[in-house]
Formats: structure tokens, C-alpha cells, sequence
């Protein structure tokens, strides 16, 4: 039996997708199971700093006695500047054009036609982090080797390790009816199961920096690091032989030093490039603004969060053994940023499928009654809500009226699988002005594009969850940062020799983070001066009516670089800013999208590397056959039923067609609303105050700090109560006992902080903020006794905490 695919595959096996199999696949072959031309793939990755410089090798043989076409759809990074295509045939190496993509399919048509070997890569036309190529006219016994090359700024993690990853999962993606049905994601490729895979993957890694390397740690096994000198400032590791494509390769690299400001210098391309920007020497600035961090932080806003909840959230984080299930991880994030929300502010949580459903029909204030209401909510969340239909939501939050006084922060977690990433892009991008967003991605093969786009647009921050990552400790970090007073006035100025001026590259800055990199490119047109000539640039910028600058004094002698990393690097900045997809960039940006896509020489949207064999004596004899790569994928069986089916997949309980009408379901019972604030009637709050405190640990398990942490109140403070007691490992009865000369719920709340210093220390940055809110209660209601109370409270526990670290 078989199941037909409307999105985005053909035909799949029944019993893998009701069976629960994992299955990966990247090899070649087809529906006939014909011998598979990929041979190998090699990976040389170089990181100098924060920059990495890769070379991907993709070795093919045509063992069959046709020629061939064949097609590989990949995921990219999509950060990526992919600046060079080379082809290398027999021997003899072809270097492809970048050129209109239009042009380039015309030509690699034609050639085809022609029967001649053409070889196409591009960018999918409706996302930045999935590429395709193409072999055309592989003959009987040939063998190629096609090499790709780019560049990449390195993100730096919130503890100054950077990250490089190298995408091997493309998971199926969601695709709305009528839309984006030319993407290659959507060419019907068959699969294989994990352990059939017939080539070879490998990977060598070199890291410099002047800094000194201290460890690299991976994800994957990898060989034990080699330092390069004595110096220590320069180390290579291999990945070891066997790796499937089950996870991204993930490298995390420590230097020995903390990141400084710097600036570099690249020589230009006069010759080649007279009116290009490849003409002028580039610049890239890197600062680490030290934005101090405020006391009193920002109690006003309104918080949405827009949650996942697609079949896939059903699935694993990770591979790894004990990985927490998505939605699980989801529901207890959930938890902790409705704890630690300042109230007076305004909130809703959106969950989202095929269909959504919101919590309340619009924003609520942050109260007692509905921060309890929704975490009642939080519990009976599911992943069952089909597909990833992520844009309906997003118009009917951006719809709904403004609060205020309140701006409204927006929080999306995603695995990412969209296909029509831009059209999600664009329309964050159209309501920049009245928010932020903040994007986490979830999972293995989360899309770059979509979950960098969306905050890029917005000026939020990004995050992945991999691995043994916690979405609660990234989502708690972003949620610090949105409650930061906003960074205001933000320039860079430069001080040059006269004669010489600096052309800004980059979009201009309007959002800075307390611990966040900048990065800024530039062009230098006018006249060098001599080399022993040095600049200064400054940035500037106000926080809460203080002015604040960082100034880098550098040197103007521009260095050679042959692969002009800092020009493709810019190229690509400006690329990230005007590029919205092949269909949606609009004309006056397209424009110059082409111009410096073909100038700088890296790839875009509206452009491809189109290489084609002219050396060939004769034509390539015989019917060319089509063989697919089939992508690199891991399928989460049943969960992922409705994402294939789409639009098109059986209603479940809570399906409603996704087509241009906004739905929104609701299969909770009805609650009652007055005015603009939630208020539930009396008989019903006493049943949800029951369902909630009585119900949670069949819902957390033995997990003491989400059960402690959803007792919370929200002013900050606890209750004594059997809950709290039962955490703490004693009776009721014993807790009400040892209450000192002070309130219950002074008491209550001492014990829970005692109970997070001592018991999940290690987890600070999760529960930092809610503690804040009980500190700022103690001081109100219990400030002159909060000695009295801490030394009990640690007597109480038996704990060995220090009492210092309660200080008011």
C-alpha cells in the first residue's frame, strides 16, 4: 500500500511512515534502483576568527551505459556567500559563470539540447538555505567532481564560544496550496533507510586565531584536536569515518582569549572590476558593544508567543539518547516565560498547524487570574495541529490593534519547515516598525532562512535548539534582552585621511543587545594614503539618556586576500537586506540585487553558476536518463503524516482549511471576558485553580524545578501549600511549623528561592528572572526581616547555601 504526497514528495512507503522509522537518506538513485553515480562528498572547512572558509567536493561516476542528468537538492546555511562553481571533468576543470538565472537555465537548456555536459547550481527560489544541482549529460564511464566554495560569519553563542555548522538535514517542508510549487524542495525524490547509504562523507577542520584556541567540541565523533604549533594558535580535527547525515555537524570553538574589537582592510579588484564593488578595498568592523546591564528593567509590553505545534513537535530535540520530545520542551518553556513576565505588561500564546488557536481572543494583562489560565492552557497543548501554516497567524497578530504604551515583542518557535520561507519574511518585514521577533529554531534541519530571516527583519535575535541545547535557557536569554530598555540613537562615524571616505555597506543599525557581536562592512573609495596611515571608527549610541561610544583605531594598508572574503562577505550582507526571493524581491531592488550578486560573484535568488563542456570532441551519445539525490531528511513517521499531506491531509478533530479564510479553533471550554481583561467567573476559577495545582505532576514528572516554578505566583511570590511542600521534602504540616515571625507567603516564597540556589544552580539562566520577581516582593512586603527569614529557610532545607547571595 501506498500513500500519494501532495507536499513535498511523491510516493512513500506506508509502513515507514506509520511504523515510527527514522529514515536518511542523500545518495543517488531512482525508482528503479539503478547504480548510484554519487561516490563521495568532502568537506575542507577553515575558521580564521570568526570567519569560515569552505570547500564542498561532490565526486560523481557514471557506472551505467547511458548518459545521465542528475539532481541534488541540499541545505545551505543561510549565511552562506557561495562565491565559486567549478566542474572537474576527466581531468580537466570548467569554471562556472554566475549569471541571471533565467540566462543560466536558457543556456543549460540549451546545452542539454544540444548534447553537450552543462552543469547548474542555484538557490531554491523561495528560500536561502536550500540549493540544487544539476549534472547534465554525464556519459557512460565519466567521472566529475563539482566543488562548491563559501564564506560565513561564525555566530558567537551567549558564552563566547562560536559556532559553525555544517546543514546536513533538509526535513520535509510544509508547502501551502498553490503556492511555491516550482520550489526544488518540491521534485518527487524516493528514499532510502539510513543504513543503505552508498557514498562516503568526510570532513577536515582547521581553525587560527591569534587568540589561541583553547578546545573545539562536536556533536559528531571527531578525531583528537591536533594543535599546529607551539603557540597553540592553530589546531585541525577530522570527522571520523561513518557519519550518516543523521544530524548537522556541529563545531563548537573556544578560544583562549575574549573576542576584541577589530577592523580589517581587503584589497580591492581595480583591474578586473572598474565600476563593480569588488573596485574599492572593503573594511569589516567587528565591535562588542559593553552595554551595561540595567537594574530597573522595561515592565511595560505586550508578549506574544507563537508556538509550533505541527506533527513533527512530536518528535525528539535531538538523536541523542533522553532527548526531551519538542513539544514537551515547548510546554515547559512556555512555563517559565509566563512566570517571568513583570506584570502590569499584556501577553497571548498562539499555537499553530494547519490551523491555530489562541489563548484569548486578544491580548490579555498579565494578572494572576490569566497567567494562571494560560499555564492551564500550556498543559493540555498537544502537536496536533497538522502542517506548518505559519503565515495566517502571523497576519492576525500583526492585525490585531496595538496596545498603548505596550510595543509588542513577538516570540516564534519553529522547527522551520516552511517552503515559502520569503513570503514569512516579507511580511515580518512589512510590520518591523511596530515590533520585535525573536526566532528559535527547533530540532535537526530547522530552516536558517526562515529562523535568521524573521528576526534579522525585525531586529530580534536567533537561536538554535540541537542537540543537548535547552530551548528554556535560549528562550529565557532572548525574553532578558526584550525586557532590556532599548539602545537608542545608534551611529558609527569614521575619522580618514582626507581624500579617502568610507561607503556603508551594511543596513543601518537600529537594535543593539547587551552582549550581542556587531558587524559592520564598508567600501574606501577616494585616495590610499601611505601604508603606515591609520583610521578610526566609532559607534555611538544612548541608553536611558547616558551616551555611550566604542572607538577602534586601525590600520589602512589593506592586505590580499585571492578569495576576497571580506568583499563576498559584504556582498552578501547587502544581498541578506535587498534579496526577498525570485518572486517577491521588488524591481527597484532587483536591480541592484543582479548588479552586485554578479559583481561580487555570489550566488542570489535571481541568479545561478551555469558551466557547460565545450571541450568535447562529439556530442553525448544516447537517451539521457534522470537520476535524482534523494535530500537528506529525517521523518518523523506518523507525526509527519499531515506535513506531506498539506492542505489536502485528513481532518483531524481541530483541522480547519488553511485556504484565504483565518481560522481560529478553540476546544477549551468557553471562558467568561469582560471589558479588555480576562475575569472568570467565580465557579469556574475555583475549577481551574483545582485543575492546575493538583494536576501538575502527572504533566512534569519528577522534574521538582518546573513543578516549583509553576507554583509561582504572579507578583513573584509562593504559597505554603501540600505543592511547595512536597518539593521541598517535608509536610504541610512540619512547613507551617518552622514559619518564623512573618507572613506564610513570605515565608513560602524564601523556602522556594533557597530551594533554587541549592537545587538548580546550574540552571540560573532559566529561572534568573522569575527570582528577580520574588526579590522585588521580599523587598516590598518582608524586607526587614529577609536575613531572618534566608537563615531559617536554610535550616529549614538543610541546605549550604550561602545567605550573602539574598542581600537586598
Amino acid at each position: 500500500m501506498t500513500l500519494t504526497c501532495h507536499c513535498p514528495f511523491g510516493i512513500l512507503p506506508h509502513a515507514w511512515l506509520a511504523g515510527g522509522l527514522l529514515l536518511k537518506f542523500v545518495h543517488l538513485l531512482y525508482s528503479g534502483l539503478s547504480p548510484v553515480p554519487l561516490k563521495s562528498i568532502s568537506v575542507t572547512l577553515s575558521i580564521r576568527e570568526f570567519v569560515a572558509g569552505v570547500s564542498a567536493t561532490l565526486n560523481y561516476e557514471n557506472e551505467e551505459e547511458v548518459p545521465l542528468e542528475t539532481f541534488f537538492v541540499f541545505p545551505m546555511d543561510e549565511d552562506s556567500a557561495v562565491y565559486s562553481f567549478e566542474a572537474e571533468i576527466d581531468g580537466k576543470k570548467i569554471k562556472a559563470e554566475l549569471k541571471d538565472k533565467r540566462k543560466a537555465h536558457s543556456i543549460y537548456e540549451s546545452a542539454l539540447s544540444n548534447r553537450r555536459q552543462a552543469f547548474l547550481l542555484e538557490e531554491d527560489r523561495y528560500s536561502r538555505d536550500v540549493f540544487c544541482c544539476n549534472v547534465g549529460n554525464l556519459h557512460p564511464g565519466s567521472k566529475v567532481a563539482l566543488t562548491l566554495k563559501y564564506v560565513q560569519e561564525l555566530p558567537l553563542e551567549a558564552d563566547g564560544t562560536l559556532r559553525y555548522v555544517l546543514p546536513a538535514v533538509l526535513n520535509p517542508r510544509y508547502c501551502r496550496p498553490g503556492s511555491s510549487e516550482d520550489s526544488c524542495l518540491n521534485m518527487k525524490t524516493p528514499v532510502v533507510p539510513l543504513e543503505e547509504l552508498p557514498y562516503t562523507f568526510s570532513m577536515i577542520a582547521t581553525i587560527s586565531s591569534q587568540h589561541g584556541i583553547e578546545r573545539i567540541q562536536s556533536n559528531c565523533p571527531f578525531s583528537p584536536m591536533e594543535y599546529l604549533g607551539d603557540d597553540k594558535t592553530s589546531a585541525q580535527v577530522s570527522l571520523t569515518e561513518g557519519h550518516k547525515f543523521d544530524r548537522d555537524v556541529e563545531l563548537l570553538i573556544y578560544y583562549r582569549e575574549k573576542h576584541t574589537p577589530s577592523v580589517a582592510v581587503e584589497m580591492g579588484q581595480a583591474k578586473d572590476n572598474p565600476d563593480g564593488l569588488m573596485k574599492d578595498p572593503s573594511v569589516m568592523v567587528c565591535f562588542y558593544p559593553n552595554i551595561p546591564e540595567v537594574e530597573s528593567p522595561v515592565i511595560c509590553g505586550e508578549f506574544v508567543f507563537l508556538m509550533d505545534r505541527s506533527g513533527s513537535m512530536h518528535c525528539p530535540i535531538s538523536k541523542q539518547d533522553k532527548s526531551q520530545l519538542r513539544i514537551e520542551a515547548a510546554k515547559e518553556t512556555l512555563i517559565l516565560l509566563l512566570k517571568s513576565l513583570p506584570i502590569g505588561c499584556y501577553f497571548n500564546v498562539y499555537g499553530f498547524g494547519t490551523s491555530y488557536e489562541a489563548f484569548f481572543p486578544n491580548s490579555v494583562k498579565y494578572t494572576q487570574q490569566t497567567m494562571e489560565e494560560a499555564l492551564r492552557r500550556v498543559q493540555l497543548m498537544r502537536a496536533d495541529l497538522g502542517g506548518t501554516e505559519i503565515l495566517t497567524p502571523l497576519q492576525i497578530i500583526y492585525g490585531e490593534p496595538s496596545i498603548p504604551g505596550h510595543p509588542l515583542q513577538l516570540f516564534i518557535f519553529t522547527d522551520g519547515e516552511v517552503t515559502d520561507t520569503f513570503s514569512v519574511i516579507n511580511e515580518v518585514r512589512r510590520n518591523r516598525t511596530k515590533h520585535r521577533c525573536f526566532s528559535f529554531g527547533i530540532g535537526e534541519g530547522a530552516s536558517t532562512s526562515l529562523i535568521k530571516g524573521i528576526a534579522r527583519v525585525a531586529g530580534g535575535t536567533s537561536e538554535f535548539i540541537t542537540g543537548k541545547a535547552r530551548m528554556q535557557s535560549k528562550a529565557l536569554s532572548a525574553l532578558k534582552r526584550a525586557l532590556q530598555p532599548a539602545v537608542e540613537d545608534i551611529s558609527v562615524s569614521w575619522d580618514l585621511p582626507r581624500g579617502l571616505s568610507a561607503k556603508m555597506l551594511s543596513p543601518e543599525q537600529t537594535v543593539l543587545y547587551r552582549g550581542q557581536r556587531l558587524i559592520i562592512y564598508a567600501l574606501l573609495s577616494g585616495t590610499m594614503p601611505p601604508a603606515d596611515a591609520t583610521g578610526e571608527v566609532c559607534l555611538k549610541y544612548m541608553l536611558q539618556g547616558k551616551s555611550f561610544e566604542n572607538r577602534v583605531t586601525f590600520s589602512l594598508q589593506p592586505k590580499p586576500d585571492d578569495n576576497f572574503t571580506i568583499h563576498r562577505l559584504a556582498a552578501k550582507s547587502f544581498l541578506q537586506t535587498k534579496d526577498m526571493g525570485f518572486r517577491d524581491t521588488p524591481a527597484k531592488d532587483k536591480k541592484d540585487v543582479l548588479k552586485v550578486s554578479i559583481d561580487c560573484g555570489v550566488i542570489s535568488s535571481q541568479t545561478a553558476f551555469i558551466a557547460v563542456n565545450k571541450s568535447l570532441n562529439k556530442p553525448v551519445q544516447g537517451p539521457l536518463a534522470r537520476r535524482d539525490v534523494p535530500r537528506p531528511i529525517l521523518l518523523g513517521a506518523a507525526s509527519m503524516i499531515p506535513r506531506f499531506y498539506g492542505a489536502h491531509s485528513k481532518p483531524s478533530s481541530s483541522y480547519s482549511p488553511p485556504a484565504s479564510q483565518p481560522t481560529r479553533t478553540n476546544h477549551y471550554p468557553s471562558v467568561s471576558y469582560q471589558q479588555d481583561d480576562y475575569k472568570p467567573c467565580r465557579g469556574q476559577w475555583l475549577l481551574i485553580s483545582n485543575t492546575f495545582f493538583f494536576s501538575f505532576p502527572k504533566v512534569f514528572g519528577d522534574n521538582h524545578l518546573v513543578q516549583l516554578i509553576s507554583l509561582q505566583n504572579a507578583d513573584g511570590s509562593w504559597y505554603p501549600d501540600e505543592n511547595l511542600a512536597g518539593i521541598l521534602g517535608r509536610s504541610l504540616e512540619d512547613l507551617l511549623a518552622a514559619i518564623p515571625d512573618a507572613n506564610s507567603s513570605s515565608w513560602a516564597t524564601v523556602l522556594a528561592m533557597v530551594w533554587l540556589h541549592s537545587n538548580a544552580k546550574q540552571m540560573k539562566c532559566e529561572w534568573e528572572l522569575l527570582e528577580k520577581k520574588a526579590r522585588t516582593w521580599i523587598r516590598i512586603h518582608a524586607a526587614s526581616i529577609m536575613q531572618e527569614l534566608v537563615k531559617a529557610a536554610i535550616a529549614f532545607t538543610k541546605s549550604s547555601v550561602d545567605p550573602a547571595i539574598f542581600a537586598l
